[in-house]
């Protein structure tokens, strides 16, 4: 859920587009030593601490405290080593692809990391299956096989030229054997991995801490010892605590009326970092339910909402309206639902519900998540109500929950619309698509479309070459808006506030927009 019309640059991670701190030659160390762990904030609290069942933010912090395979170092566009030595395709069909691990690798309590751990890792996400979670990224993925200690194969069904992006998502942490079982989930609040750092402690909904792994073997800079994650409900409190000097670091839930307060008036504490992103945000539309899943509501809703409204009244200009599941920036890009709906209309939609014999008003629960993607998220779908209610075409209730059970309702079916944001697995056309279709999707709502996922999605994963692929995500899109189940609404951009004496931040998001805390470090002189 974020960009807007801005170029994206191929990292979607942050660039260092306006620092509002004038500062001289600046030396950056891990002085946090002396001033206690970097302190972050961020409204997007983890939902589990088992990579099995995540597809959500919960990676923020897997990337932190677990390893990949792969991943991206800072600056990277493609994913490359990080527990592994080296990863290739060994075959010109995109079916095989092989890893050998580093040497000497281990798991913070002590057990090697071999290629078994790797197996058992990815074998127990297909098994355990939670539904929304990240089996759906394996869906190419046939067997993994262990060659010998240090090296895997993984055997692919179809061609996949996206599997090393997907390796490189934090979902596929590796874990520990003998602390995660192969057939359920881990339950309590410990964690044990290989990554930059071990997590020291975890008060759920609060905080994490994270300490520096000694035997951390990988690609990653520590510039700190340590870092602790504070998990906020709102942006008003988050920028509080910077302002107060209680964190040092703010990001993911930034409101925008705080970054504009904060480019506006803070220039000689504060530095607020911009660049460019590919987050969205979207409407989801439930099709087993009696209103919603009538094809003629979802395209009214279409006809009416105005995004430029949205994006003015509610987000102050730092998003954009997003006419495309794929956002721009991206290869396959398109803008589908304005050049079906055009600018809003009233007319148009009810022609359209009245064409389906459907009687106005229509009406309908909109749900969102309260505490997810930031304090704007509420007066986001405020407007969305005010929109459909001024038409006389809908009646709206808005309901919302935290996170963590408003993602039991969605994937249990209880909703009839819901507001979803997508930070993305990693910056491809693909990974705007694929989560949301099939019979298991990141949304939990089965999205059957053959077309999309029996030949665009193959076609275009058998292409390495990136820029081969734009028609079959031009039609996959076509398909999308055709069905109009899932809505875009804007595309955002990244922003990160920062204590003036911070460095760092400019480099810590990766390409999927995930915060590397070991970039962060505090300034030593000026």
């Amino acid at each position: 859920m974020f960009n807007r019309i801005r170029r994206l640059r191929q990292v979607a991670a942050i660039a260092s587009i306006s620092s509002l701190v004038a500062g001289c030659g600046v030396l950056s160390s891990d002085s946090s030593q002396d001033k206690g762990p970097i302190m972050v904030g961020t409204t997007a609290a983890p939902s589990t601490l088992d990579p099995a069942a995540s597809w959500d933010s919960s990676w923020e912090l897997f990337r932190n405290i677990y390893q990949t395979l792969l991943s991206y170092p800072s600056g990277a566009t493609t994913p490359e080593a990080d527990a592994a030595e080296n990863c290739r395709f060994t075959d010109r069909t995109n079916r095989t692809f092989r890893c050998q691990l580093r040497d000497g690798l281990k798991f913070s309590d002590g057990h090697a990391l071999d290629a078994k751990a790797v197996k058992h890792s990815i074998d127990r996400i297909r098994k355990i299956n939670v539904n929304g979670g990240p089996a759906g990224l394996l869906g190419s993925l046939e067997r993994v096989q262990v060659l010998n200690d240090r090296e895997v194969a993984f055997q692919l069904d179809k061609a996949d030229a996206t599997f090393p992006f997907v390796l490189a998502t934090p979902a596929m942490s590796i874990v520990d054997p003998a602390e995660y079982p192969a057939d359920k989930l881990r339950e309590d609040d410990e964690i044990v991995g290989s990554g930059p750092y071990t997590l020291q402690g975890y008060d759920e909904g609060k905080q994490s801490e994270l300490v520096k792994y000694a035997d951390y073997k990988g690609y990653a800079a520590r510039k700190n010892e340590a870092v602790t994650i504070r998990y906020y409900q709102d942006s008003p409190t988050m920028v509080a605590a910077l302002r107060a000097k209680k964190l040092d670091v703010a990001f993911r839930g930034l409101a925008a009326k705080d970054i504009v307060d904060i480019q506006a008036n803070d220039k000689d504490q504060l530095q607020m970092i911009e660049g460019s992103g590919t987050e969205i945000n979207y409407l989801v539309f439930n099709p087993k339910d009696p209103t919603a899943g009538k094809a003629a509501v979802r395209k009214a809703i279409a006809q009416v909402v105005d995004r430029a409204a949205i994006a003015h009244k509610v987000y102050k200009d730092t998003v954009e309206p997003l006419y495309s599941m794929v956002p721009k920036g991206l290869t396959g890009h398109t803008t589908g639902f304005f050049d079906d709906y055009g600018d809003p209309s009233v007319s148009k939609a009810r022609k359209i519900l009245t064409g389906a014999g459907v009687q106005a008003p229509v009406p309908l629960t909109l749900w969102y998540t309260s505490d997810r993607y930031g304090s704007a998220t509420k007066a986001e779908f405020e407007e969305l109500k005010t929109q459909l209610e001024k038409s006389r075409l809908f009646r709206i209730t808005l309901k919302s929950r935290p996170w963590k059970t408003y993602v039991t309702g969605y994937q249990k079916g209880e909703y009839p619309v819901f507001g979803r944001g997508w930070f993305p697995d990693f910056p491809d056309a693909d990974n705007f698509i694929a989560p949301f279709v099939g019979d298991q999707n990141a949304l939990g709502t089965p999205y059957v479309t053959p077309r999309i996922t029996e030949t665009l999605l193959p076609s275009s994963r058998a292409q390495s070459d990136r820029a081969n692929v734009v028609k079959d995500f031009e039609e996959a899109q076509r398909i999308l808006v055709d069905d109009a189940r899932l809505l875009p609404l804007w595309q955002g951009r990244q922003y990160v506030a920062a204590s003036a004496e911070v460095s760092g931040a400019e480099r810590a998001l990766d390409p999927s927009t995930i915060m590397m805390m070991g970039e962060l470090s505090r300034k030593t002189s000026w």
